[in-house]
């Protein structure tokens, strides 16, 4: 990781950890004539467009005070959205009752399910498909999507 992007993420973390986020992801691009930083967040409440907001002037504060990106650039702060796989097991919670397609490790082989999600308790979701629990350590899973039901 170049340090640039070392700084922002550093940044990222500090100002997300006392907002009461998580990063999910830092995304630097572009070159010093167009630069792009997009930041990716999370919460275990629901995140609104004012918290993102208040997240990217805190940002954008700490970095032209300390001089971070010498050249223009565009910030950007916002949620992973829903095309994205959860990535931590903090996004869970706030996702119970909803329906996930979920890709999980159990032992050597891959397996893959659609199921609604019941309930989290520390490492362990438990997911109910086709009418059976599945428990799934969180280390397990491969990737997991919230599929988003129009009913």
């Amino acid at each position: 990781m170049d340090k640039l992007k070392e700084n922002i993420v550093e940044i990222s973390n500090k100002i997300a950890e006392k907002l009461g986020y998580f990063v999910i992801e830092v995304v630097v691009r572009g070159d010093s004539r167009k630069r792009i930083v997009e930041i990716f967040v999370d919460a275990e409440k629901n995140v609104s467009a004012d918290d993102l907001a208040e997240m990217s002037r805190e940002i954008n504060t700490v970095i032209e005070e300390e001089n971070i990106i010498k050249e223009s650039y565009r910030l950007e702060v916002s949620t992973p959205g829903v095309d994205r796989p959860l990535k931590f097991l903090q996004q869970y919670p706030k996702h119970i009752n909803r329906k996930f397609e979920v890709v999980y490790k159990s032992g050597e082989e891959e397996n893959k399910f659609t199921g609604k999600l019941k309930s989290v308790e520390r490492d362990e979701l438990t997911f109910v498909s086709a009418g059976k629990d599945i428990l799934i350590k969180f280390n397990s899973i491969t990737t997991a999507k919230v599929l988003i039901s129009f009913s």
